[in-house]
């Protein structure tokens, strides 16, 4: 299932990116109740990443956020190094948790929604958790990188890094 999941991830990542002004023109903004279920989406995944509906959770989650014209997240790779485009332990779930927990930030605190830092701070935190939350039953699945973000998050050196990134690595293109 692991190896299902990567290409389906990548290629509705993919799609967002490709889709996503067009399919904002198409439909009307995000209605409270799909918000609210997007923020207990992103809760769910990131303390249970295996639950079993955490499939059509994401899948739903992914298409969703392609089809609202009303929120939209950053998508660059570079807060979880390594992450994206592994084949090791997870890489899709742990990457596209990072889409989510940003996501739902942007929902739980619109006046923060155009904060970079803010809003990929709160991703890199929900992919962190989700990775703690594989750990519990797949204790194998260790990654050194996110051990280390691990480590910066416990030091409260997190945001700097999450800032550096943005600053330097994603920075948005005119």
């Amino acid at each position: 299932m692991k190896g299902f999941l990567r290409p389906i991830s990548l290629l509705l990542l993919s799609l967002l990116l490709a889709h996503s002004c067009l399919a904002q023109e198409k439909r009307e903004p995000s209605t409270p109740e799909e918000r609210d279920t997007a923020v207990k989406i992103a809760r769910l995944l990131e303390s249970d990443p295996f639950h079993k509906d955490a499939k059509k959770a994401r899948e739903w989650f992914t298409l969703w956020l392609i089809h609202v014209p009303d929120i939209s997240i950053e998508l660059c790779r570079d807060y979880l190094g390594p992450v994206l485009g592994s084949k090791k332990y997870y890489s899709s779930e742990i990457f596209v948790q990072m889409m989510f927990s940003s996501a739902a930030f942007i929902i739980e605190h619109p006046d923060e929604a155009k904060d970079k830092t803010a809003v990929n701070l709160a991703g890199v935190e929900g992919a962190l958790k989700a990775y703690e939350a594989i750990l519990k039953t797949k204790p194998k699945a260790q990654w050194e990188f996110l051990d280390g973000l691990i480590a910066k998050r416990e030091k409260g050196e997190l945001r700097a890094y999450v800032q550096d990134i943005a600053e330097h690595k994603c920075k948005a293109k005119p």
